[in-house]
């Protein structure tokens, strides 16, 4: 039988979501500051339908979110979420979310770094993509820390708080990373 993905790093277990998420999950997508510039507030039964449609098994070249749990190790206070999509065989779209008092601690680039070490060594992936509502310097500094390269910028391609925004397109090569 496969078993749920984990990642280890020196300060954080990263654990496939479970059922017993749900609360955390639902807490961050609630959150205003967390999801200023990611989505619109949602419903509770899209938040809930998006919840389901990560919770099943994951494996490389599933269709679904590989969605982990970013916890302390020390603690096992969940901090965030971390995880990739497939959008091409070899080519899978990168997103996170924290916690607002886990952010600026470094949880997200350690996280961020295990999935890249994760998908380039054992998932497969030739190529990692990144899309960032233009403005969000902080998921932008984030990205280039770990070695994304801003690839362009698409105007006006997202509608978010009644207004159309630019996105930042982000990509990291497997031979650069």
């Amino acid at each position: 039988m496969t078993s749920r993905l984990q990642l280890e790093t020196p300060r954080l277990t990263c654990a496939q979501l479970e059922e017993a998420d749900w609360a955390f999950y639902r807490q961050l997508q609630l959150s205003p500051q967390v999801m200023h510039y990611i989505a619109d507030q949602k419903s509770e039964e899209k938040i809930h339908a998006d919840f389901n449609s990560r919770l099943p098994l994951w494996s490389p070249r599933s269709a679904h979110w590989l969605c982990l749990v970013v916890r302390d190790k020390q603690s096992g206070k969940r901090l965030g979420v971390s995880g990739y999509i497939h959008r091409d065989s070899d080519c899978a779209e990168v997103g996170f979310l924290f916690a607002s008092e886990a952010q600026g601690k470094g949880y997200a680039y350690e996280s961020l770094n295990a999935l890249c070490d994760y998908a380039f060594k054992d998932g497969g992936i030739r190529r990692l993509i990144a899309t960032v509502t233009a403005g969000n310097t902080s998921s932008r500094r984030l990205l280039e820390k770990v070695g994304f390269e801003l690839e362009g910028e698409l105007r006006e391609s997202y509608w978010l708080r009644n207004a159309w925004h630019n996105d930042w397109l982000f990509g990291l090569l497997q031979k650069d990373y």
